[in-house]
C-alpha cells in the first residue's frame, strides 16, 4: 500500500491508509492503546483496539516507546475531538526501529542538555514549528526577489579580506595565503549589479564574535539585495516592502505554528506599511528624552534599540547614522558628510535590528581614501574599486539576517533555536 501523509488525512476520510512515521506519545487504556503519530508532516492519533486486531499486533504495541518508528495502517476516521480533526483505527502495525531510551522526555531539560541533543531536539512540537516558519521565510524571501526581477548571484564564503571588520574574521589557510569566512556577499553584489541591474545573495555568513547574547551566532545565514542606481529612500521603502510581505506570508501560511509557540497575532497583523523613519539625530534625542543614558556618536545597544521601538507596534527605519561608527563603503550624506547615508530596521519587541544597508561610495577617489584610513590592504580591494573606475553609478543595498527575523515573526527569544544545527561561541556540535 502507497504512503499516505498526515497532512492529505483530510482527503482519505473513510479510506484505509498506510501511515510511516514515530510515536510522539503512547497511552494505554485497558483495552484501548492511543499512538500519537508524527510523520514530519503533522501529527495524529491512531487507536488500536484489542478485539479488533490479532494477539501478535497487540503483543507487539505492548511495549512501544516515544520515537519508535513505526508502519500503522488502519481506516481513517474524522473526530472533532482528535488532534487535526482525524483519527486511525489501527487494524496492522509493524515496528520498524525501537527506540530505547530516548533522552528528551517530556519533563523540564535544561538549554545544555537541549542543545547538546540538538539533533534530536528538532524532533519536538515546538522547534519543529519553529523550523517550519523559517522554511516558509526562506521561499519567501527567494519568491519576493524573483518576483521582482532581481538575479541571484551566488557570493564565494573563502574571501581575501573584510567587509564588516578585521576584528570578527575566521582566518583560515589557503594554499598558502590568508582567507577568511565571508562576513557578508555585499562586496561581490555590487559588481554583480553593475552586470545585471538587481541582484541578491541568500547564503551563509561567519562573524567571529565574541558575544553570548541572545542575538547573536557565529553562522547565519543572509539575504542581501544590491540595486543598480538606487538611493537611500528608495532602498527604505524596498527594506519596508520585505519586510511587510515576509511577516505576511507567515500569517498566511504557518498560522497553526504560531499559535503553537503561543504568538501574539495581533503584533504581527499590525506590520503594515508605512514603517516610521527616523534620523539618527531624532532617535539619539529620543533616548535622551527617555532618560537613557546614551553617548551621541555611538551605534545603539540592544537597551537603545529596545527604549526606540517601545512606542510603535512595527519596525521603524533609523537612518543617517555617524559615518565614524559605519563601514568604509557607505556613502556620506551631502548635507552633512559626518554622517552617512544608511539605514537599519529594528524590530518591535525588543528584537533588535533585523536589517543594516545603505548608499555605497561611488566616487574612486573617495573610496581608496577610505580603504586606507581603515588600514585595509588595497591590494584586497583593487577589483572592487573597478566598480568605481569602469562605469561608476550610485547604488545601494541592504542586509536581512535570517535568524533575527525568525526569532522576531515566531516570539523566540533566542536565536539559537530558529537554525536547524545553531554554532555559538562555545558550540561547535552537533
Amino acid at each position: 500500500m502507497q504512503q499516505t501523509y498526515i497532512r492529505d488525512l483530510a482527503a482519505q476520510a473513510g479510506q484505509e491508509v498506510e501511515l510511516r512515521g514515530w510515536i510522539y506519545n503512547f497511552r494505554s487504556s485497558g483495552k484501548l492503546k492511543f499512538i500519537l503519530l508524527r510523520d514530519g508532516t503533522g501529527i495524529v492519533q491512531c487507536v488500536l483496539s484489542k478485539k479488533e486486531v490479532s494477539d501478535e499486533i497487540w503483543q507487539a504495541s505492548e511495549d512501544l516507546a516515544q520515537e519508535t518508528s513505526v508502519v500503522l495502517r488502519g481506516k481513517v476516521n474524522a473526530d472533532d475531538r482528535a488532534p487535526g480533526g482525524f483519527e486511525l483505527w489501527t487494524s496492522d502495525l509493524r515496528v520498524v526501529g525501537r527506540a530505547v531510551d530516548y533522552p528528551i522526555t517530556p519533563k523540564e531539560h535544561g538549554d545544555a542538555f537541549l542543545l547538546d541533543h540538538r539533533h534530536l531536539w528538532i524532533r519536538s512540537k515546538r522547534q519543529h514549528a519553529i523550523l517550519r516558519v523559517r522554511h516558509t521565510l526562506v521561499q519567501a524571501i527567494r519568491d519576493f526577489f524573483d518576483g521582482r526581477g532581481y538575479t541571484l548571484i551566488d557570493a564565494p564564503i573563502f574571501t581575501p579580506a573584510a567587509s564588516e571588520g578585521t576584528t570578527t574574521l575566521f582566518e583560515t589557510d589557503y594554499f598558502g595565503e590568508k582567507a577568511y569566512l565571508s562576513q557578508s556577499g555585499q562586496l561581490y553584489m555590487e559588481p554583480a549589479a553593475a552586470a545585471f541591474g538587481k541582484v541578491y545573495c541568500f547564503g551563509p555568513t561567519f562573524r567571529a564574535e565574541k558575544s553570548k547574547t541572545r542575538k547573536h551566532l557565529t553562522e547565519f545565514w543572509m539575504v542581501e539585495p544590491e540595486v543598480a542606481f538606487m538611493e537611500l529612500p528608495e532602498l527604505m521603502e524596498l527594506a519596508e516592502d520585505f519586510i511587510v510581505h515576509l511577516v505576511t506570508r507567515a500569517l498566511e501560511r504557518n498560522r497553526a505554528d504560531l499559535e503553537i509557540l503561543e504568538r501574539d497575532l495581533a503584533k504581527l497583523e499590525a506590520v503594515q506599511k508605512p514603517f516610521p523613519r527616523l534620523h539618527y539625530n531624532d532617535a539619539a534625542n529620543t533616548l535622551k528624552a527617555k532618560g537613557v543614558d546614551f553617548q551621541y556618536g555611538n551605534d545603539f545597544g540592544a537597551p537603545d534599540e529596545e527604549a526606540l521601538v517601545a512606542d510603535y507596534d512595527r519596525p521603524i527605519i533609523v537612518h543617517r547614522f555617524p559615518a565614524a561608527i559605519k563601514a568604509f563603503y557607505m556613502k556620506p550624506d551631502p548635507e552633512d558628510p559626518s554622517l552617512s547615508l544608511s539605514m537599519d530596521v529594528l524590530a518591535p519587541e525588543g528584537y533588535g535590528e533585523i536589517v543594516g544597508g545603505s548608499q555605497r561610495e561611488d566616487d574612486l577617489e573617495v573610496l581608496e581614501r577610505k580603504i586606507r584610513e581603515h588600514n585595509l590592504p588595497m591590494s584586497a580591494f583593487d577589483w572592487y574599486v573597478d566598480v568605481r573606475r569602469y562605469g561608476t553609478f550610485p547604488h545601494a543595498g541592504f542586509g536581512l539576517g535570517l535568524e533575527r527575523t525568525v526569532s522576531w515573526i515566531t516570539g523566540v527569544r533566542h536565536v539559537r533555536e530558529t537554525i536547524p544545527f545553531p554554532r555559538l561561541m562555545h558550540r561547535l556540535k552537533p
